[in-house]
């Protein structure tokens, strides 16, 4: 339930808002801990339906938490009371929807919750990859260092989206400038051809007399073909929402010529150093496989790595399963993965992979 109050900051100055509590005596201790002394505070009114509706479309965007898990990682080895430092950063967090979440994070340690558990309720901001690292880092006792790192793979992950999204405009670009291309030709340029044919009273081939048919339709009926267009592209963005529709841009994007081959590196990366830093933080192979599955970002190496999980847990090696898929997995990333499971260096050589493909994709 939410509170309004009106309190006295410890410099005197008047400060005003909400607070989210389950009781009027929580609503106090907690305002207390942000420091402030309350003079007003009275339940808030149920929230139109209207403005609820709205926040369900409020985002917290990824950079905000990179610079949540850097303060963490900071104060953390501030030696500050963990509870404290939710707190501390709950106040100084300007976006709402991620102020809500910190608040309840810190009112779940409070109560004795460890803190991966307390990340874990929050599945749509700290993916399974995120709760896993900092499980390794309460029991490793390294907890600053691993959100440091979890800071710096946020960066890399923002960059890594990027990427994927540069890739995949610029033929959706192509196609568009030669879709306008040949509208503009038929419309403005072919009909005058046309009328040169005629004049000339030279007998037209039957292709060249379909393309002075098609721009006869579109300058007679320009209305129902931008129509039929935006209907195709309003059903065609739909289709793409589904899961078939991700799974078909998925399998098309890595046959694409050229862009295939980028892709393919950027996937091969995320793949390689997602599993490489779970398995050295302890986890069984066969959960570090079923996680990197989750956050690989393609439902075809997705696809692949449960695969490979499955065939672990079978008791198969790795490089067994990623050996059947050349197509999308080069026979060099399983050689290595191969080189890495006979030494018992898993990790270390997805590591190398990662930054051979990393400086490949740079230089791309």
């Amino acid at each position: 339930m939410k509170f309004n109050y009106q309190a006295r900051t410890k410099e005197g100055s008047l400060q005003t808002g909400t607070v989210d509590a389950s009781t009027r005596e929580a609503a106090l201790a907690l305002l207390e801990k942000y420091g402030l002394y309350v003079t007003s505070l009275e339940r808030a009114e149920a929230i139109p339906i209207f403005f609820r509706k709205v926040k369900l479309f409020q985002r917290i965007p990824s950079g905000e938490i990179v610079s949540f898990s850097r303060q963490l990682a900071i104060m953390f080895s501030s030696r500050i009371p963990v509870v404290e430092i939710f707190y501390t950063l709950a106040k100084q967090t300007r976006n709402s929807l991620l102020k809500e979440k910190i608040i309840e994070i810190a009112e779940d340690v409070e109560g004795g919750v460890p803190l991966s558990t307390a990340l874990s309720k929050h599945p749509k901001l700290f993916n399974a990859f995120y709760v896993s690292m900092v499980k390794s880092g309460e029991v490793s006792g390294e907890l600053s260092e691993v959100l440091n790192y979890l800071a710096d793979h946020l960066e890399r992950d923002s960059d890594f989206r990027s990427k994927v999204t540069g890739a995949m405009i610029y033929p959706a670009m192509v196609l568009l400038v030669v879709a306008v291309v040949i509208v503009v030709m038929a419309i403005f340029v072919i009909p005058k051809l046309g009328e040169m044919i005629k004049e000339m009273g030279v007998k037209t081939p039957f292709l060249t007399q379909v393309v002075l048919s098609f721009s006869d339709f579109l300058r007679k009926r320009a209305i129902f073909f931008v129509l039929a267009i935006a209907i195709f592209i309003f059903a065609l963005f739909r289709y793409l929402k589904t899961e078939s529709g991700k799974k078909t841009v998925d399998r098309i994007s890595l046959k694409i010529p050229i862009l295939s081959g980028f892709l393919q590196k950027l996937y091969l990366t995320r793949f390689a150093e997602n599993l490489a830093t779970l398995i050295s933080g302890g986890l069984p192979i066969a959960r570090a496989l079923e996680i990197t599955a989750d956050i690989v970002g393609n439902s075809v190496y997705k696809s692949i790595l449960l695969e490979t999980r499955e065939g672990v847990r079978r008791g198969e090696p790795i490089s067994a399963i990623l050996e059947k898929y050349p197509q999308v997995i080069p026979p060099l990333f399983t050689q290595m993965t191969l080189v890495g499971e006979k030494a018992g260096q898993v990790s270390p050589a997805l590591m190398n992979i990662v930054g051979f493909y990393r400086r490949d994709v740079e230089r791309t």
